[in-house]
């Protein structure tokens, strides 16, 4: 396993003429849940789609999983889950699976393996648009599961859920990461920052903050992820 699942080194990015990230430096232990929390425009959308290979960066360099990222070996090492399921809706949710474990070469046995993960066992042979949002966002999470992928991106994952399905999917989200991969979870409903181990804080395309959510905490004298935020942000600090 590697030391660090994501290193970003000076990582600048310039999306028409708009430079989305300004000279980001942070780095990601493997097996943890990261929290990439900021609100809108503060650059989450740019940093995923560097991690995944989707964005080319302007200078400075950002490794996953100890390889440049976008290089092609880590096309089965990075799940990713987008806001919207990317998911096919007229198929059932084993016709899903055997669809794209057929595009990345999967094993079949692996369809067994993350239906058993993701809690899906009984809609096996349902078709998704029938399924409930909880679900829905269980299968989106259960194709990108199909690589064995050390590293999940998710995007958003619990938008929309109420919160007994929002509690659900962060036990699963717990339960992945016991198994040590390393999940970066982008949001920006405060109150699912408290569920992470560590926490990414970003704003106008700057890191705010990066380390374990306590020590965070303990640093600003605060009581909750938001109360945080607020404090780096009123008082102009950059804490790494």
């Amino acid at each position: 396993m590697h030391n660090s699942a994501i290193v970003a080194s000076h990582l600048t990015v310039t999306r028409e003429t708009v430079r989305a990230l300004q000279d980001v430096n942070f780095s990601i232990e493997p097996g943890k849940i990261t929290g990439l929390i900021g609100p809108s425009g503060s650059g989450k959308t740019t940093l995923i789609r560097s991690i995944i290979g989707a964005q080319e960066l302007t200078s400075g360099s950002l490794e996953i999983l100890g390889l440049p990222a976008g290089s092609s070996e880590l096309r089965k090492q990075i799940g990713y889950v987008t806001q919207s399921p990317a998911v096919y809706m007229d198929l059932t949710v084993l016709e899903n699976l055997r669809y794209f474990a057929a595009i990345i070469n999967a094993p079949t046995d692996t369809i067994a393996r993350v239906l058993k993960e993701v809690d899906l066992q009984p809609q096996v042979n349902q078709v998704v648009q029938q399924l409930s949002g909880g679900q829905l966002a269980r299968v989106s999470l259960a194709v990108a599961l199909l690589g064995d992928a050390q590293l999940l991106v998710l995007d958003e994952p619990t938008v929309g859920l109420d919160p007994l399905l929002r509690r659900e999917l962060w036990k699963l989200f717990a339960d992945l990461a016991g198994q040590g991969r390393t999940l970066l979870i982008s949001s920006h409903v405060m109150d699912e920052a408290e569920l992470c181990t560590d926490l990414l804080l970003l704003r106008d395309g700057k890191v705010l903050s990066h380390g374990p959510k306590q020590a965070l905490l303990s640093k600003t004298h605060t009581k909750s992820v938001e109360e945080a935020f607020l404090a780096l942000v009123q008082g102009g600090s950059h804490a790494a």
